[in-house]
């Protein structure tokens, strides 16, 4: 029975543009959760990636997701990469058509252990060695109260010396960093990147300009601060930038309380300066396009939105749509496509 939210985002719906590009979805994530209709996991990702674009490998992309119920706390997300696996096992059976599911993952380790870390990564690295590609640790942080921070990590985290004790542990495994953080951090990941310009640093959702709360009304504002940041972030070689995250709420745009789905058009017009100009500033082959679900579904279907970033791309060259599409996600996640 389809949901609330399915009946809404049925209400606008597209043909799929350019349906034999292929496509490598490098950011979305695994979950089933206790709150109503939140569960997200093989059969859903497969339900939505079947919508007609041409989908050849996924990242998950670590979500607190089934971590181990006992046991050190600083290994039980090790839980998160061999419940990934398993999935990733699944699709890679041939029973669940031809996307690679999870051909890259990337799970989470508290870097702020320090060298303690390092058996942490091992062991993450043990339960899925085929697949297993860096962490993501969160630094969100905002001043205003009211912006919620995912793990809630303290102020600095990236300038803090226990975490870059344990960052420096990504390097000597040959492993990469996922970044998450708002805006108003550029700065301090750029000071991170250029301190361990060996480890590859890939920031998620263009750094989450934000535009609630404090930050409403203030688009413009934050987009020339936003901008500049990302200009000069775009001077640190190790650097890639995934393009998305828009459906999230904090950006302010509200999509979700329309009365309908924007469309791809729509979608096109309000974000496309902003990926334009990480695409400017970092080069095509160190940007990728991602589809942050089931995260940015409360705003578009993954169909409306793969539409939305093949609009915004219709100008560049081949070479250029096939990096931003898949060879810059394959590149970067060191993922198997044989």
């Amino acid at each position: 029975m389809p949901s609330e939210l399915d009946a809404w985002l049925a209400l606008t719906t597209e043909e799929v543009i350019d349906p034999d590009l292929p496509i490598c979805d490098p950011h979305h994530h695994f979950w089933d959760r206790p709150e109503p209709q939140n569960r997200y996991l093989l059969d859903e990702l497969l339900e939505d990636t079947g919508g007609g674009h041409n989908i050849k490998e996924t990242v998950f992309i670590e979500c607190s997701s089934m971590y181990r119920a006992d046991g050190p706390e600083l290994s039980r997300p090790i839980g998160e990469t061999e419940f990934v696996q398993g999935l990733a096992a699944m699709s890679a059976s041939g029973g669940y058509g031809d996307t690679k599911v999870a051909a890259g993952i990337v799970s989470y380790a508290d870097l702020s252990a320090g060298d303690a870390v390092t058996a942490v990564l091992e062991s993450h690295i043990a339960a899925s060695s085929n697949r297993f590609r860096g962490v993501r640790n969160s630094s969100c942080w905002d001043e205003d109260p009211g912006i919620r921070s995912y793990k809630n990590p303290m102020k600095g985290l990236l300038a803090d010396p226990k975490f870059r004790e344990g960052f420096s542990a990504l390097e000597k495994l040959g492993l990469s960093f996922d970044a998450w953080l708002y805006h108003t951090q550029l700065g301090e990941l750029a000071d991170l990147a250029r301190a361990f310009p060996g480890v590859p640093i890939i920031l998620d959702h263009i750094a989450g300009p934000l535009g609630i709360l404090s930050y409403a009304g203030k688009q413009n504002e934050v987009f020339q601060v936003w901008k500049a940041g990302m200009t000069d972030l775009a001077t640190c070689p190790n650097v890639i930038i995934k393009l998305g995250g828009f459906g999230m709420p904090l950006g302010g745009f509200e999509w979700h309380k329309r009365e309908a789905p924007p469309s791809s058009e729509n979608i096109a017009n309000v974000m496309g300066p902003y990926y334009r100009h990480c695409i400017e500033a970092f080069g095509a082959d160190r940007c990728m396009f991602e589809s942050n679900f089931p995260v940015d579904k409360v705003s578009t279907s993954y169909t409306v939105l793969w539409n939305s970033f093949k609009r915004i791309a219709e100008d560049y060259s081949p070479t250029e749509k096939a990096a931003l599409f898949r060879d810059t996600a394959v590149r970067t996640y060191r993922l198997d496509i044989s």
